[in-house]
């Protein structure tokens, strides 16, 4: 048995351990782990309680404590079908490469479905761990290709040290590698102390803006109301406390570290995530700087990656590093970003007539440009320096709103894949900005033409 299971397994092609009994079958096709039922099942329970408890007090008062046996019986048969309907469908759900070296999956339980994941396209494989997966040491892997949301696989759940060997297999194979078991070796260049995270969350604009406001409505409050006006001041202090502290959870012990499949991030207290960012696969950064952070020399970098952030279920923000100094930063980008240096700029302004449509930031806008890069940068509260390689650039755009009109004004935008990177020179002088955007579209072309890496990144730079 033990020889039939290792065969079918060398079948698979896929370098990992062989799973365990009854995982995978005659055709070379493994299921998941048999716990994800469970997994579900417990995922599901917050929700069935919280809806029980909706529902049981209005009846509380009818039926007495009845109600409170009939909520509890509810929730155990909501989460017995729960566990029923997941335990099909990890039957109906596996797993395999296929004979062009495609990765595959079958899932579904009334609508039986195929999906096929051609590795050629590939733009991340990210390893994420749910509270209730990490109970059991389990994870999920979601595989992306180029083509929105459609064009994604989410695989719950593996053995963790499996889901990590899977990754590496797929990027192995994506980049044409030939690594058949264990992770690429990795070297971590840097790491953000909870500490400084959350120090640096505190001290956002936004953040730092709402709990002045709080501050203000509550003294105003006692003042003119007495401590009347004291559960207000709850309200606006809690908004920012929540986003504080869901972003604190979310890039807890942010770790970045670099290996052959390019720069691998860990983060995460609740819920973990593993993500390989590919160096290919980068199309746009930039730096945040908010007010309070300047004095401290910290940055925020983000950035656009190559068909992540196309679906509906990738709106959340790329980020490379949460908080750095700007030396770090410097080196990361560097990493992602071959060539590229962001001290070597010599920026043009904006004249000083855009002030009339920009007041706040005019004295802040400006356009810059090398050999291998666009830049722009904007903002005077919170300062953002964004950065495009020639290569990387989709399209170039042209804009005159009718106050620039009046003002002999023009942006000049250049476009990148989706994400929270947008370059953009705003309110330009419109001769300058026209000269720009011409010479930056033969600029783009040029470079894409000569840029073999950008054929190989896939369809981002608009084949």
């Amino acid at each position: 048995m033990d020889e039939q299971r290792s065969a079918v397994g060398d079948d698979l092609g896929l370098g990992l351990r062989v799973p365990g009994p009854g995982r995978t079958d005659r055709l070379g096709h493994t299921r998941v782990h048999p716990v994800t039922p469970l997994i579900h099942a417990i995922t599901a329970i917050p929700v069935i309680v919280f809806a029980l408890i909706a529902l049981a007090g209005p009846l509380a008062g009818e039926f007495g404590s009845w109600s409170v046996l009939g909520a509890i019986g509810a929730a155990l048969a909501g989460c017995a079908i729960v566990l029923a309907y997941s335990g099909l469908a990890w039957r109906n759900r596996t797993y395999w490469f296929d004979e062009d070296g495609d990765f595959r999956m079958d899932s579904g339980v009334i609508a039986r479905q195929q999906r096929r994941l051609q590795l050629s396209r590939l733009q991340s494989v990210d390893v994420v761990q749910p509270l209730a997966a990490r109970i059991f040491s389990m994870a999920a892997v979601n595989l992306e290709a180029a083509g929105g949301s459609g064009a994604r696989i989410q695989l719950r759940y593996l053995p963790l040290d499996e889901a990590r060997e899977l990754r590496s297999i797929v990027l192995a194979r994506a980049s044409g590698l030939d690594r058949e078991s264990g992770e690429a070796p990795e070297q971590v260049i840097a790491f953000v102390p909870p500490r400084q995270l959350a120090v640096s969350l505190l001290l956002r604009t936004s953040t730092a803006g709402l709990l002045l406001l709080t501050a203000l409505v509550l003294f105003g409050t006692v003042v003119t109301e007495g401590w009347g006006g004291v559960p207000l001041a709850f309200v606006t202090g809690g908004i920012p406390v929540l986003l504080v502290a869901t972003e604190f959870m979310k890039y807890f012990n942010f770790t970045i570290a670099d290996s052959t499949d390019g720069l691998r991030l860990r983060f995460g207290l609740v819920q973990t995530q593993t993500r390989t960012v590919p160096v290919g696969r980068v199309q746009a950064v930039s730096l945040v700087e908010p007010l309070l952070w300047r004095r401290l020399g910290w940055v925020r970098v983000q950035l656009n990656v190559a068909g992540v952030g196309d679906g509906d279920n990738n709106r959340e923000e790329q980020v490379l590093t949460p908080v750095s100094d700007r030396a770090t930063a410097a080196f990361i980008i560097a990493r992602v970003l071959p060539g590229v240096d962001l001290d070597d700029l010599i920026w043009c302004m904006a004249p000083s007539r855009s002030k009339w449509r920009s007041p706040v930031q005019w004295a802040s806008l400006a356009v810059a440009w090398t050999d291998v890069l666009f830049a722009s940068r904007s903002g005077r509260i919170t300062r953002r320096r964004m950065y495009v390689p020639h290569a990387r650039t989709q399209s170039v755009r042209l804009t005159e709103g009718p106050w620039e009109r009046t003002l002999g004004l023009a942006s000049v935008h250049v476009d990148s894949t989706k994400g929270p990177v947008r370059i953009t020179g705003l309110h330009l002088d419109a001769e300058f900005a026209r000269q720009v955007a011409f010479e930056q579209a033969d600029r783009a072309r040029d470079a894409r033409a000569t840029d073999t890496g950008v054929r190989r990144s896939g369809d981002a730079v608009g084949d």
